[in-house]
């Protein structure tokens, strides 16, 4: 069966970088990953380690950027972190609030991958109770731990 024109186009789109991709592309473990195109301008022809590096220089950047990505991966995730480390180190809780908030509401979806041993337990152990004290238990756990960055992700 041949191929109408207008799908070959778009794919010659899509391969050229013309589009901005909102996804890992199909088969990549972090498929179910997306991002809105209009805070993340990333070509479609990019790189799956390319767009998820480009993704966590924005949320180091602009951590409130998490909040448009669906199903963060583990690195994303890992980018957040740092900045509540770095919030929470120059006592600015309030930002790192906003930034654990964040990290709540993307662990609403049971297809988030688990960047930290224990997180997800401690978020959904704490899903009744009211929003200041499920932060508060977030930015402690993530307090406690010596360095979100020991977490070594498994493909």
């Amino acid at each position: 069966m041949p191929i109408p024109f207008s799908d070959l186009l778009g794919r010659l789109s899509r391969a050229l970088g013309f589009e901005t991709a909102v996804s890992f592309p199909p088969g990549h473990p972090h498929a179910r990953t997306r991002w809105s195109g209009a805070y993340f301008d990333i070509a479609s022809d990019m790189k799956p380690d390319e767009i998820e590096r480009r993704i966590c220089a924005a949320i180091a950047n602009t951590p409130l950027v998490f909040a448009h990505i669906v199903n963060p991966t583990p690195a994303m995730q890992r980018a957040l972190f740092g900045v509540i480390e770095q919030r929470l180190r120059h006592r600015h809780e309030r930002e790192a609030a906003q930034c654990a908030a964040l990290l709540i509401a993307a662990y609403r979806s049971p297809d988030v991958p688990e960047a930290m041993p224990g997180l997800r337990q401690l978020i959904d152990s704490t899903s009744e109770a009211e929003a200041p004290a499920r932060i508060r238990a977030v930015l402690a756990f993530l307090n406690d731990v010596q360095s979100p960055f020991d977490v070594i992700e498994m493909p």
